[in-house]
Order: C-alpha cells, then structure tokens, then sequence
C-alpha cells in the first residue's frame, strides 16, 4: 500500500477481454484498441493492433509532458516546443516473470541542455505520477537529447 492517499480530480476506467490478444476499452470510450502479442514475443503479431507497452509509453509520455509544462511554468519557462519520447520496453527479469524498462528522452529546442536536465529531473523526481508509481519497479533512464 502507498504511504500516501489522493483526492482523485478524474479516474479513468478501462476493460479488456481476451488479454494481450484481445481488446481494450475505456468505459466512456474515448479509447478503444485491439491488442496481439508482438512475434517476437510469439505471437501472431496482428496488423492494426498494439500492445500494453505501446500504451504505457503514449500515456506515460504524455504524462511525463504535462508534468514538464507545469514544472516549467512555475519556473516561467516556456517548453511549448517540448518533445517528450518514451520508449517502453517487456522482456524477462533475472529473478523470473517478467518486467518492463522505460528510457524517457526529452527535446526542448533552443533551450540550454543544462537548463532541460534539470526540468526533466525536477519531473521525474517530484510531480509526474506515472514516475511516482513506477520509481523503485522499473529500470528506468533519463536522456536530454538535441532535436
């Protein structure tokens, strides 16, 4: 259990059939996604379909984005050209099961390198909650990178 509790503002509800060869839905259906395990994986690799990673990394992206602006807006710096990329990777860990890995990269055009590490990290350790969640379970890698 978390140490902590939340007001929630806004809860998200999604239902799935058939796993990772099945399809995902949010009940007021703004999100709607039929699913297949990747061949690499050994699955059938369906076109038109994702997966659960592919998901995880567009939310937590776009998470991890929002947090940037509002970090960022307390600082009054402007990061409206931002661009957050999340690369999310399954695979098996070395004590069985299996886990995931996040690489966060962020591009913040014609803002000094220096001065986006420390958005970014500021992000990452005080007010994205995707990182809040994930911080302790997942391998996880910050890169400021150029355009």
């Amino acid at each position: 259990m978390p140490s902590y509790t939340i007001k929630p503002l806004v809860t998200a509800i999604a239902r799935n059939t058939g796993g990772r060869n099945g399809h995902s839905e949010t009940t007021d259906h703004s999100v709607s996604v039929n699913l297949s395990v990747r061949k690499e994986m050994g699955g059938p690799g369906l076109p038109n379909t994702t997966t659960p990673e592919h998901l995880f990394a567009a939310g937590y992206a776009a998470c991890f984005g929002g947090a940037l602006e509002f970090v960022a807006k307390q600082q009054k710096k402007d990061v409206s050209n931002a661009v957050v990329t999340c690369s999310t990777s399954v695979g098996p860990r070395e004590g069985g099961g299996f886990g995931i890995a996040v690489k966060m990269q962020v591009n913040i055009p014609n803002m000094p390198k220096p001065e986006v590490a420390a958005l970014a990290q500021e992000t990452h350790e005080k007010i994205c909650p995707y990182s809040h969640a994930t911080r302790g379970n997942i391998e996880f890698s910050l890169e400021i990178v150029d355009a």
